[in-house]
């Protein structure tokens, strides 16, 4: 009975030991908190090879025949008559009337006359140009039309016609002296009542002038 109790206080203080200093003797297995870092990820791009330039295209235009030159024939003009004057003016001259059309009104019609006939009668002041001081000069020169029929058959001619400048540079009293062809006088004529001048002058005063124009009638190329 001795044996059996010591046994038994052996297995209680053997647990007792063992609860109260079971800690110490065998420790737990400490948990050890592993941090895990974090993989660091690096992207290398892989480098490129430079890219060759395209070749451009060439076009060969060696074999390619010269583009042909065209050669433009100058305009032939056809004949128009003009009229010459002495102060060099030419005339452009109007479309002419259809066949048939009777003349128009308003022509002026030149009456027969002579390099005699006294022009200027009872009119003072009345000078010839180699008697001023100073000769009339043109502000105004209209320009004649060349007669169709004339015209149409190409034949030319001349008329002098002689006229006075009055005082205030009008022409009156317009004639034809003389003419190649009496189918030019008319148009002569009424190209030279129209006329304006700058007055001739005489010992300071403006007077009246008498004067003469030679009027050329030419078919020009």
């Amino acid at each position: 009975m001795t044996k059996d109790l010591f046994v038994g206080l052996l297995i209680s203080v053997t647990l007792h030991v063992g609860f109260l200093f079971g800690e110490k003797i065998f420790p737990k297995d400490e948990v050890v908190a592993a941090v895990v870092e974090e993989e660091e990820f690096t992207i290398e791009l892989m480098e490129m090879p430079p890219l060759e330039p395209e070749p451009e295209d060439i076009i060969d235009v060696t074999d390619e025949a010269p583009p042909e030159e065209i050669e433009f024939a100058p305009p032939m003009n056809a004949d128009v008559p003009s009229v010459v004057l002495d102060s060099a003016f030419q005339q452009k001259l109007q479309p002419p009337p259809p066949p048939g059309l009777d003349r128009p009104t308003g022509v002026i019609s030149i009456p027969k006359t002579s390099a005699s006939r006294a022009i200027g009668k009872g009119m003072s002041d009345l000078f010839d140009l180699k008697n001023l001081d100073q000769a009339p000069s043109p502000r105004f020169q209209s320009k004649p039309n060349y007669p169709f029929e004339m015209r149409r058959a190409g034949i030319e001619g001349q008329v002098l016609v002689g006229f006075i400048v009055d005082s205030r540079g009008t022409v009156r009293e317009a004639y034809p002296i003389k003419s190649t062809h009496r189918e030019f006088e008319s148009a002569a004529v009424q190209a030279v009542s129209k006329w304006r001048f700058r007055p001739g002058k005489k010992g300071g005063r403006e007077v009246n002038t008498r004067m003469q124009v030679p009027i050329v009638f030419s078919i020009t190329d």
